[in-house]
């Protein structure tokens, strides 16, 4: 539960029903629960930019040396 907001918590999205709204992308009015793409806007996008995943490597992070330590750090007890 959303404890700063309880309405927003309690909102389940398959309880949402589709209304009539304009495609934020093409403007076309089309039944849709959430205000965004329409259907043939989305298809679009995912036809013209493919998110094609790939593995990355990197080295380790190693961090720097550079930074003095203060008095309370080198401190003996």
């Amino acid at each position: 539960m959303n404890a700063a907001n309880p309405i927003i918590a309690a909102i389940v999205p398959s309880d949402v029903v589709a209304q009539s709204r304009e495609c934020m992308r093409c403007g076309t009015a089309t039944e849709m629960r959430f205000y965004g793409c329409c259907p043939a806007c989305t298809e679009a996008l995912y036809l013209k930019f493919p998110g094609e995943g790939r593995a990355v490597e990197a080295e380790a992070y190693e961090p720097k040396m550079n930074v003095t330590p203060n008095a309370v750090a080198v401190k003996d007890d």
